[in-house]
């Protein structure tokens, strides 16, 4: 399921705004240790801005209100509507129920987008940033 999110994550996203990392990275790891968690915490989908760190589904809602499928159709509006009118907890086991059967949802991949031209290669963080 990540790696489905990813593509369409960089498929949706006509500002460049995203940038991608894999929490198991030194890049990752380095970004998570920034903002107050464990180096070693891959429980959840996490969303790093400005604002600090967001897991489950504030990092889900807030990736998603940078998204726009199609021009006519941005999701801002969409993600605002759900953060103020579900609660957080309600939320929250959405994203764990989702996450939990993410196989069986999405099925399972052994590989990951293929780019071999490097269009790709500015939408994810090298793991060299974590040495500065």
């Amino acid at each position: 399921m990540c790696n489905n999110a990813v593509n369409l994550a960089i498929d949706w996203d006509p500002k460049n705004r995203l940038r991608f990392c894999a929490l198991q990275s030194n890049v990752g790891r380095a970004l998570l240790q920034f903002h107050g968690r464990e180096a070693d915490d891959i429980s959840s989908i996490v969303f790093v801005t400005q604002n600090g760190a967001f897991t489950k589904s504030d990092a889900v809602l807030g990736i998603t209100e940078e998204l726009n499928p199609l021009p006519f159709l941005p999701l801002r509006p969409f993600s605002k509507l759900a953060t103020l009118v579900v609660p957080s907890f309600l939320r929250d086991l959405i994203y764990d129920g989702v996450a939990d059967n993410r196989y069986s949802i999405m099925g399972k991949r052994n590989e990951c987008r293929f780019d071999a031209d490097g269009e790709f290669d500015d939408k994810f963080l090298d793991d060299r940033l974590a040495e500065s």
